[in-house]
């Protein structure tokens, strides 16, 4: 945030240290998934684990009934040679696994109930934010689009993505790569005879971290504060009822 021109005010301190928080684990899950045993795989040959979801016919995880969703979630990352899906099914599933992470699980369990997964369907409770900007923070979901795909595989027509750090991104599918790279692999993806490079576009989405925070377990965000050490170089400044980053 620091490195941008455009300024980030919290109302709060512990507001800006549950946005932090809900970055970090994003990092953290995204890099998680990609080490897992988790396959690519259009809709059509998506598969999931059967004893905790229903694969429907177009593709989408239905939870069964009986199984929660922290055990859903958490069954793709530890059974994961069970499941393959597309990039953005694996986005929403990495933003559910960050959110398991920073709230109570009672509370996870009770707003998102009816869990499905399939492409950017999510649940009300999981607030995104859209914005058009180069302000890309560790965290963000990025898009990468290839205009010249080949039509026999669409599925390669752009890649969602996650920032990583360092310059690293990561898209189910591809796996973590700098910028350069992920356009390196899209482009051995175009048509014949292909003009137009793919490209970063400037289209950020966001979790509302405010939205999310209203979730959070009061008695129980004490103790979690203290995991998160590796923000500890970051100077806070506090003018008036703003908080600002240095």
């Amino acid at each position: 945030m620091t490195t941008y021109n455009k300024r980030y005010e919290f109302q709060y301190l512990w507001e800006l240290e549950w946005d932090l928080a809900l970055r970090l684990h994003t990092v953290l899950e995204a890099i998680n998934l990609y080490k897992s045993d988790a396959k690519f795989a259009t809709f059509s040959t998506s598969k999931c684990n059967e004893k905790y979801w229903r694969l429907t016919d177009k593709g989408a995880f239905e939870l069964k009934k009986g199984v929660t969703p922290q055990e859903g979630i958490e069954d793709i990352f530890i059974n994961s040679d069970k499941y393959a899906f597309e990039c953005a099914t694996a986005i929403v599933i990495v933003l559910y696994k960050a959110i398991l992470d920073t709230i109570d699980t009672k509370t996870f369990n009770r707003k998102f109930s009816d869990l499905v997964l399939y492409d950017w369907q999510y649940d009300s409770d999981l607030v995104l934010k859209d914005s058009v900007g180069r302000d890309y923070l560790p965290g963000d979901i990025l898009y990468f689009k290839n205009p010249d795909f080949n039509p026999e595989t669409p599925e390669w027509k752009g890649e969602n993505s996650i920032l990583l750090e360092e310059g690293l991104f990561y898209g189910h599918g591809i796996g973590i790569k700098t910028k350069e790279g992920m356009i390196k692999v899209l482009n051995r993806k175009r048509k014949k005879d292909a003009k137009i490079s793919a490209y970063l576009t400037d289209n950020i989405i966001r979790i509302d971290a405010f939205s999310i925070s209203q979730l959070r377990n009061v008695n129980l965000y004490p103790v979690m504060k203290r995991k998160y050490h590796l923000f500890s170089n970051i100077i806070i400044s506090k003018v008036g009822s703003k908080i600002y980053l240095l």
